[in-house]
């Protein structure tokens, strides 16, 4: 998994004072109060239509199921004890009656620590049950909820932070002085046609599997802290030694902060898209490269499959022990391939930067905007995305300029004698060494297979509408079978049945 994902939101805080010389006082007028974001009615988007380009803003009135959040977090003074409150409104999208709510809690099974507190439904208390080690917060309902009906559920929660990346690439961590929060929320689960579906995740790959949301977030900090988040900022207050700044993100599948004393942001803005790229200082070339190779990469997958959502995207420098990490609307890259000119694994740090934003990039259209279950299916999110970054090498450079990360596959099957393991296995049943071979090499040379049987045409035809019939929604391998036969009009079982089922 290359999980790059850079999503911060810049707190970058400018007070200007301006004394002048009057001989009378002038009257003033007394400034109206600013609403609290969490004022704002369930039903309402209209805090989040700044954030997203013209083409998606009619997503707001299509989405009427989706979940909204309200968070607060509070970051403490030594940087990795947070606590935070959750207001949630959840409707039953489902055609059966729900008699409880279940939420993951990631930070329990990531080295952390997440405690819950003062659960409440529709504003009674009510006394939750936990189960995966204390990853799954199983919320009863008073009564069932219908299909069709709504229910605002509350709680607190407090969290302490590893202070080490040994655990799943560092994704919740404080380390190196940067804090990055990963799914430090509680998060509902995704209901599907197993049920709830939830399960203690492998650490090799990713760990969520989550519906499309509205984020409301109020952030409170040291004011020595950069703030780097996900979605578009609304207001940014600072009072004492606190700053706090107050975001509006979705529909986004997760949402995400990174927070360091030490970055500096560069920005470019391309059409409607504003790309920010933080990094500490020394990082300057690396971050700059980043931003460029991210402007690239946007436009390549816009024109080949629908426009990116977003009008911000966000990079940031972390010390994740993954090369990247995707995240809606920001990616995280490794800060150990930020000097671009010097030597990494054989080659040059340039070459790895432009092959994981790249892929990264790509995780915006394969994991935010087209989602699936990244734990039994990771080939419909990270072997596809391998195959759309060679696709970006190809549009950039040419075949012959592609050759290179066409060979960088090949050379991941071959770690394992490029054997014909399946590659839509969950992660689970991968070893280590399979995993990275098959999921990330084998299952991207899958979609060159399927390129050159149904032909350049139909493929990207395919592609096209699959990304865009299935914006915001949940992929499936039948779905995207079926699709695929639709546009070269053939029956695709034997390739299918080749290549990827076990």
């Amino acid at each position: 998994m290359n999980r790059l994902f850079v999503s911060f939101l810049s707190l970058s805080l400018v007070l200007v004072s301006c004394s002048v010389f009057q001989p009378k006082a002038t009257p003033t007028a007394t400034p109206s109060p600013v609403p609290d974001i969490f004022d704002t009615p369930w039903e309402d988007r209209s805090l989040f239509k700044s954030g997203l380009v013209t083409a998606e803003q009619a997503t707001l009135d299509e989405l009427p199921n989706a979940s909204v959040y309200h968070l607060e977090f509070k970051i403490a003074d030594d940087n990795y004890h947070v606590t935070g409150t959750e207001q949630v409104r959840y409707t039953n999208a489902e055609e059966v009656s729900l008699e409880a709510v279940h939420f993951r809690l990631f930070p329990n099974i990531l080295g952390g620590e997440m405690i819950v507190s003062n659960v409440k439904v529709d504003e009674g208390s009510v006394t939750p049950d936990y189960e995966l080690e204390d990853s799954l917060l199983v919320v009863p309902l008073p009564k069932p909820l219908a299909p069709g009906q709504s229910v605002v559920l509350s709680m607190e929660f407090a969290i302490t932070v590893p202070q080490s990346v040994e655990l799943n690439y560092g994704v919740l961590a404080y380390f190196d002085e940067v804090l990055t929060l990963a799914h430090a929320y509680p998060m509902i689960a995704v209901y599907d046609d197993e049920g709830w579906n939830a399960e203690i995740p492998p650490q090799s790959g990713d760990v969520t599997y989550a519906d499309a949301s509205f984020f409301l977030v109020k952030i409170e900090a040291p004011k020595g802290l950069t703030l780097v988040t996900s979605g578009q900022r609304l207001r940014a207050d600072e009072a004492g030694p606190l700053q706090t700044l107050s975001v509006a993100s979705g529909p986004a599948r997760d949402f995400y902060l990174v927070a360091s004393p030490n970055y500096e942001e560069i920005s470019q803005t391309f059409g409607e898209v504003t790309i920010r790229s933080y990094a500490p200082d020394g990082f300057e070339k690396g971050a700059q490269m980043a931003l460029e190779i991210a402007g690239q990469a946007i436009e390549v997958f816009s024109t080949r499959y629908a426009p990116f959502p977003y009008t911000e995207f966000d990079i940031v420098a972390t010390p994740t022990l993954a090369l990247g990490i995707e995240y809606p609307g920001m990616i995280a890259i490794t800060s150990r391939i930020y000097d671009v000119e010097q030597n990494y694994r054989g080659t040059t740090g340039s070459v790895y930067m432009e092959s994981t934003v790249a892929h990264e990039v790509g995780h915006q259209w394969f994991y935010n905007l087209v989602g699936g279950d990244q734990l039994d299916d990771p080939w419909l999110d990270e072997s596809l995305t391998q195959f759309v970054t060679l696709q970006y090498f190809t549009d950039e450079y040419g075949p012959n300029g592609a050759q290179g990360f066409r060979s960088s596959l090949e050379d991941r099957w071959n770690n394992v004698g490029r054997a014909n393991i399946p590659i839509g296995r969950p992660v689970a049943e991968y070893s280590g060494q399979e995993y990275g071979a098959i999921v990330y090499g084998r299952g991207a040379l899958f979609f060159v297979a399927l390129q050159e049987k149904i032909g350049t045409e139909a493929f990207d035809a395919f592609l096209r509408e699959y990304t865009q019939t299935l914006s915001w929604g949940i992929a499936t391998p039948e779905a995207l079978q079926s699709l695929a036969e639709k546009h070269c009009a053939c029956d695709l079982d034997e390739i299918f049945n080749e290549w990827v089922y076990p």
